[in-house]
């Protein structure tokens, strides 16, 4: 199933729906229609998200800010978080019992530093991938699936990790719908929520790395 869903996916080229231009051409419809028809619009939104992340395929930063000019903060975050986690997991579970093989020559690369921040830190070394990824959010997915980290603790931790990225990009793709005029762009609300993006990946290597200090010299 995942594997005919990646060929579909090629076949018919949609990741060129999956571009900032398409959703700023489709944007207004579908806020429309996600007013009209709420409870539908994000039971697709949902399997749509599940699916692409399932299956691997770059989007997801435009899916989550879609999320926010769609459903607002609350639900918008709501709907993320348990879609991409579920998605990764999905993945994760497809490369340890089906693509087993197709993952250890494609991604031999990140194989090695993973399996070792894992040996050294244990599943605090995905939650600090999930805050400030070291490696594509496929490849962790993938290459996790290789590890012998338990299905739960995957789930939890990640669902946990990309928890405050995916309140970032939401409130800012809320705020990025609000924009009438010109005159919108330069609004505190969404000054601030761009500015958060930018420091905010700064601010948890910050945190992670004064961590790791202490809990060394905590040990000496």
């Amino acid at each position: 199933m995942i594997i005919a869903l990646i060929v579909l996916f090629k076949i018919f080229n949609l990741n060129e729906y999956l571009t900032l231009d398409y959703f700023q051409i489709q944007r207004v419809q579908w806020i429309d229609y996600s007013k009209e028809h709420h409870i539908q619009s994000a039971i697709l939104f949902f399997v749509a998200y599940v699916v692409m992340t399932a299956i691997s395929i770059p989007g997801a930063v435009l899916l989550t800010l879609l999320a926010g000019a769609l459903f607002g903060l609350f639900y918008g975050v709501v709907l993320v978080s348990f879609a991409s986690t579920l998605g990764a997991t999905i993945a994760f579970l497809s490369s340890r019992f089906l693509l087993r093989d197709y993952v250890q020559n494609k991604f031999i690369k990140y194989f090695e530093p993973i399996n070792q921040g894992l040996a050294k830190e244990g599943a605090f070394y995905l939650f600090t991938l999930r805050l400030i990824p070291a490696f594509p959010f496929f490849a962790i997915n993938l290459v996790m699936g290789l590890t012998k980290m338990k299905i739960g603790l995957f789930f939890v931790v990640s669902q946990i990790g990309m928890l405050p990225a995916t309140f970032l990009y939401v409130n800012a793709g809320a705020q990025l719908a609000l924009i009438q005029s010109t005159h919108d762009i330069l609004s505190y609300r969404l000054m601030g929520s761009l500015v958060l993006l930018g420091i905010f990946p700064l601010i948890v290597k910050k945190v992670v790395n004064n961590w790791k200090i202490m809990k060394i010299s905590k040990f000496q």
